[in-house]
């Protein structure tokens, strides 16, 4: 979902009718989808089925984002951003509206879908959105507005799909879109320059939103020490404690040593699980183990296997009887 604190930049109807200029597509408005600075998407219907459709007043923003998901199509495997479907021109009131229509991803938002299904799934998730950074990252882009309103749960099977690309740069060049939560600007003063570190820390953002899913406010003092005690203050980031750490950190050279790391946390957890419970009762007062009462020996396995032939040979035999009795 996009941004809504921006002016709308379009106010169409469900039931308006996009044909495009030069390729002659035409799409029916179902619904509003979320809009934000740079553009609204609605979701559409054409001859073949549903889609969202991104239009913009600014022509840079739609060819900049038409380019970010061609490059994302030439990536080995799933795609994390949408499919591109079509990119034309609409004229509306005497304007030249620039447009592009992608697939449609349904599902709930990460936030929703952990909520609903559990925290356990959290780490299985994340693992999964940074082997999607990794090979973004490999081919030269930060995608930026990392966030749980951006990535869609899609399955099953389980998988990370996100909606928008808007906020995508190229390495090297300042972040375009951001969301203060979830910025390294906004907590420590780090660079708002676009390099794999810049998502890792949104990353490390979004494991902490999604134990505290209300978020809350930097103190003006202290910020990371502050996200540091918000780890350590629950039981569900205890296992990502180190993950986290190293993400708000920028330790992390690359999103695939994140993922190691992360996987390494899970398991060890998986391995130790919670810890036993001792008793600490004086030795007086522990109550000294009962012989168990003799049960009946059980009947061997081999009388209870010869019971079984007998029984179906007797049922056989009264079957085949019958059956004989009738042909008579």
């Amino acid at each position: 979902m996009m941004n809504n604190t921006s002016k709308k930049p379009f106010n169409l109807p469900p039931g308006t009718t996009i044909t495009g200029k030069w390729h002659g597509a035409s799409y029916t408005i179902m619904k509003e989808l979320g809009y934000g600075a740079n553009g609204i998407v609605y979701l559409v219907r054409d001859g073949q089925g549903y889609q969202a459709l991104k239009m913009s007043d600014n022509n840079v923003t739609i060819t900049s984002e038409v380019n970010v998901l061609k490059a994302f199509s030439k990536l080995q495997g799933t795609p994390l951003g949408p499919g591109l479907m079509d990119v034309d021109d609409w004229e509306y009131r005497g304007k030249k509206i620039p447009f592009y229509t992608m697939e449609y991803i349904q599902g709930p938002t990460l936030l929703s879908f952990v909520q609903g299904k559990g925290f356990s799934w959290t780490g299985v998730l994340v693992a999964q959105l940074l082997a999607d950074l990794e090979r973004i990252h490999q081919a030269g882009w930060v995608f930026g507005d990392l966030k749980p309103e951006n990535l869609i749960v899609t399955g099953a099977p389980h998988r990370i799909r996100c909606i928008d690309v808007g906020g995508t740069t190229i390495q090297g060049r300042a972040i375009k879109e951001f969301t203060e939560f979830f910025d390294r600007g906004y907590w420590i003063g780090g660079s708002r320059r676009a390099e794999p570190s810049y998502d890792l820390f949104a990353v490390g953002m979004i494991l902490i939103n999604l134990a505290y899913p209300n978020r809350f406010s930097k103190r003006e003092n202290g910020q990371l020490q502050q996200l540091k005690m918000a780890v350590e203050g629950t039981d569900s980031l205890r296992k990502y404690r180190g993950t986290i750490f190293g993400a708000l950190e920028g330790t992390f050279s690359s999103a695939q040593e994140m993922r190691e790391d992360l996987l390494r946390g899970i398991s060890r957890s998986a391995n130790h699980g919670p810890a036993k419970k001792h008793s600490h009762k004086p030795a007086s007062t522990r109550k000294i183990p009962q012989a168990a009462p003799k049960k009946p020996a059980k009947q061997s396995k081999a009388s209870r296997s010869l019971e079984t032939v007998l029984i179906i040979l007797i049922v056989g035999m009264i079957y085949f009887l019958y059956i004989y009795g009738e042909l008579l």
